[in-house]
C-alpha cells in the first residue's frame, strides 16, 4: 500500500457537510483538507454503475487537474425494500431544478416503500467507497458500511443526505439525531476510514 506522505488532500467533493465530516476524520493526523468547490474544479460526470466506479472518476479528475493527491468518496443508501434502491443513484433521487432536496428523496424513499407493502424493519444500510488517488494515476481503495433501517417520520436536524431517515442497528436514534463525533464513530464513512489510516501510519493521531 502506497503511503500519504503530504499534509494537505485536496478532497474531491462539493458538498460541504461531506467535506466537514472527512476533515474531521482526518485532523487527527495533522491533514488539512481542501473542498474541490474552494479550487474551482468542476463536478465531472458520474457515468459509472459502482460507487468504486464513480469514486475513481472523482478522485482522479481532481489529482489530475491539480496535481494533488485527492480523496473522493462515493457513498448512498441501499434500502432492501426497494431492491436495493437507490444506491449509486442516491444524490439523483435529491435533484430538483432548484438543486438537490434530500427531503423530497427521502419522501419518495418512503413513498416507494409503503407502495411496495415492504415489510418492516425496514432494513437498510449505508455504503461509503474512498479512492485515495495520486497525480501519477495510482490509487488505493477503502470500502465500508453501517447496517440499520430507514424510518419515518424524519427524526434530527443534523447531518446531511437521508441522515435523518436512517437509524443504524443497535441505536435508537437516527443519524440525524447524533453529535457528529457520536455518528463519525460509527458510520459508513468511518468504517472505511478505518481502513484508509493505514495510509498514514507513523503520523500522530
Amino acid at each position: 500500500m502506497r503511503r500519504f506522505t503530504g499534509d494537505r488532500l485536496l478532497v474531491a467533493t462539493h458538498n460541504r457537510g461531506k467535506l466537514e465530516e472527512i476533515a474531521a476524520l482526518l485532523e487527527p493526523y495533522g491533514i488539512a483538507c481542501i473542498g474541490a468547490a474552494e479550487l474551482g474544479l468542476p463536478e465531472p460526470e458520474e457515468t459509472e454503475t459502482t460507487f468504486l466506479g464513480n469514486a475513481r472518476i472523482k478522485a482522479h479528475a481532481a489529482a489530475r487537474a491539480t496535481g494533488l493527491p485527492a480523496l473522493a468518496d462515493d457513498s448512498g443508501i441501499e434500502v432492501d425494500g426497494l431492491g436495493g434502491a437507490p444506491g449509486v443513484h442516491t444524490a439523483d433521487w435529491a435533484e430538483t431544478p432548484r438543486g438537490r432536496d434530500f427531503e423530497q428523496a427521502m419522501r419518495r424513499t418512503w413513498e416507494a416503500l409503503e407502495a411496495a407493502k415492504a415489510p418492516y424493519p425496514r432494513t437498510a444500510r449505508f455504503r461509503a467507497t474512498l479512492v485515495l488517488a495520486w497525480p501519477d494515476g495510482h490509487d488505493e481503495v477503502f470500502e465500508g458500511k453501517v447496517e440499520g433501517e430507514v424510518v419515518w417520520p424524519m427524526r434530527g436536524a443534523r447531518g446531511h443526505g437521508y441522515d435523518p431517515m436512517f437509524q443504524p442497528a443497535g441505536h435508537d436514534r437516527t443519524f440525524a439525531e447524533m453529535p457528529a463525533a457520536e455518528k463519525n464513530r460509527i458510520s459508513h464513512r468511518a468504517d472505511a476510514f478505518a481502513r484508509l489510516v493505514a495510509c498514514f501510519e507513523g503520523r500522530a493521531r
